[in-house]
């Protein structure tokens, strides 16, 4: 699919940075709307506060009082890598508080699905827990919060996912997203809302006398590699909080001082600790974490952020490294198939693409779905849901947006317009889960369709990709590839500069299958550049015939053999017709 290249915009006449900050990273900067160094924070001082996080108040007294009382508590995670990260968290920091008895559980999401549900209740009752402490979940729990406190537990619930039209009748609940709270800071991850608690309960704890020279105060500083992790994991957009959260936990990692786990995920992962971005965080160790819980049980990712034995450590990242393997494989199958569903529909004159993609295989993954529907999405440029089947007559389905379209918003609308057609929802602007009966889907991919069709504009189905503009010749050097990366964290809503150009190609070669390996040159010089393109279409590419190119790429540093050299990322090629 051909896209359009946009370069962002921003006001010239509002730049207010000091002379440190050089011109090219002044412009990339205001085009992320930061017009000045108090946009970019480094040091905690700069972190929000939480006093304006409701709840807090009411979830800090309980935790008070079980700590005091030495409770049973329970965390009640989710099988993601924000849930895994929060969960190992929460255990980490209640226990260098002075907690005896915490322990945790991920409901299996093959075999309870997502968040605090009655059946969850009933397996957490073998603990006997005091109090249940959900992460990054329980905001819709609403059946599970009831049955909890039919039980006689105690419930702190603590997410950051949309609240509905009803809250869980919860002993507390600490959500920036939830009605009336006015903390600042409403794209903070799971494990984000947790590490606010935890940081308040420190506070409160400090203020009683709590911590003495049996039991030191923790410094919550040494946990931000986790907060880092779980946060660019869960690609919430990276806002100026978040930045902050991101940029302290990879000081940490580069310092070589993260837990064991996440130093053992970096090893199998072939990231070297000193070089680490944001971006490997999101590409090479969330998938890794992420996939205990496609495939298998979370709990492997969990112990492996918990341990303190670095050869344990190890020996579970490497599962995870298989597990993640495994889940590629199958998802590369997930996708040939649903290429050919969308193949044979764009071929059938007698249909038109769906505006809302619906994707259905009774033997696709449900641990993968939500893969295979961002993958479709990003080839087609328009939501998709991608559905497993489940128990029962029930399936599930993982969707994915665009730019303009509220997904959640959308199954909520359908909800509406049509109640008893979703078993379930919940979710995000840019992603969703859903479960419905599979007699339902025939109807439902019609309804979805049409409010996709209803609320997206021709304009917005057109796939665009923004730059950061030209680079001159200039600025292809070493220095200025270093200056890009660590001028960072780059993620969600902050993205990496990426620039456009039209270069020569003077060589051209698959590497590793489906990889494409150039040799560039800029037209009218004799400087020659190092390029590479990941997963090309392999109907198109390499073309001998093509001889140059329009490409949108990142300023990337290589290193081999200890020798580095600049390359360019390619994200986007396509050919430039000769006369």
């Amino acid at each position: 699919m051909q896209k359009k290249i946009i370069t962002r915009h921003y006001d010239a006449q509002q730049l207010n940075f000091s002379h440190e900050i050089p011109p090219l990273l002044q412009r990339i900067y205001a085009a992320r709307g930061v017009y000045s160094n108090a946009g970019l924070p480094r040091s905690l001082q700069g972190l929000m506060s939480f006093t304006s996080l409701k709840g807090l108040d009411q979830a800090v007294n309980i935790l008070c009082e079980a700590l005091e009382n030495q409770s049973r508590m329970l965390i009640i995670g989710d099988f993601d890598a924000d849930g895994a990260t929060s969960t190992a968290l929460a255990v980490l920091l209640l226990r260098a508080m002075g907690a005896s008895n915490v322990s945790y559980l991920v409901p299996n999401r093959f075999a309870y699905g997502y968040g605090l549900s009655p059946e969850i209740v009933k397996e957490a009752q073998q603990y006997t827990p005091d109090l249940i402490i959900t992460v990054d979940n329980g905001i819709s729990s609403i059946s599970g919060v009831a049955a909890a406190k039919a039980a006689g537990i105690k419930v702190l619930v603590t997410d950051h996912h949309l609240a509905g039209t009803e809250l869980p009748m919860a002993d507390a609940i600490v959500n920036p997203n939830q009605p009336g709270c006015h903390f600042a800071g409403k794209n903070t991850a799971g494990v984000g809302v947790i590490f606010y608690v935890l940081m308040a309960l420190r506070s409160a704890l400090r203020a009683r006398g709590w911590f003495n020279d049996r039991r030191p105060e923790p410094n919550l500083a040494h946990y931000l590699d986790i907060v880092a992790l779980g946060t660019v994991a869960d690609v919430v957009p990276l806002d100026i909080n978040n930045r902050l959260l991101v940029y302290q936990g990879l000081r940490r990692m580069r310092a070589g001082k993260a837990r064991p786990g996440i130093m053992a995920l970096l090893e199998v992962a072939g990231r070297k600790p000193h070089r680490l971005t944001a971006a490997d965080l999101g590409f090479a160790l969330g998938p890794r974490l992420n996939a205990a819980g496609r495939l298998d049980d979370m709990s492997l990712g969990i112990e492996c952020l918990l341990t303190d034995d670095p050869y344990l450590a190890r020996e579970m990242a490497l599962q995870l490294d298989d597990l993640n393997r495994d889940r590629k494989q199958i998802e590369a199958d997930m996708q040939q198939q649903a290429l050919a569903v969308l193949e044979k529909i764009q071929l059938d004159d007698s249909q038109d693409l769906p505006v809302g993609v619906c994707l259905y295989d009774e033997n696709w993954h449900q641990g993968v779905i939500g893969i295979l529907a961002s993958r479709i999405k990003d080839r087609l440029h328009r939501p998709v849901i991608a559905f497993a089947a489940a128990d029962g007559d029930e399936i599930k389905g993982s969707a994915r947006s665009i730019s303009g379209f509220h997904i959640r918003d959308a199954l909520d609308a359908i909800a509406s317009q049509q109640p008893g057609l979703l078993s379930k929802f919940g979710g995000h602007a840019m992603a969703a889960g859903l479960s419905l009966p599979a007699a339902h889907l025939p109807d439902f991919k019609q309804a979805f369709d049409a409010v996709a069709r209803q609320w997206l504009s021709e304009a917005e189905l057109e796939a665009e990709l923004h730059t950061d503009g030209l680079l001159q010749p200039q600025d292809f050097s070493l220095q200025t590839a270093t200056l890009l990366r660590e001028a960072g964290p780059w993620g969600q809503h902050f993205p990496e500069p990426s620039f456009y150009g039209e270069f020569l190609i003077i060589q051209q070669r698959l590497v590793g299958q489906k990889h494409l390996k150039l040799v560039l040159m800029l037209p009218g010089t004799e400087r020659y550049l190092d390029g590479i393109a990941f997963n090309v279409d392999l109907t198109c590419w390499p073309n001998l015939n093509v001889q140059q190119v329009r490409v949108v790429y990142q300023l990337d540093l290589n290193e081999y053999k200890g020798q580095q050299n600049i390359q360019l990322l390619i994200n986007y090629l396509e050919p430039i017709e000769s006369n």
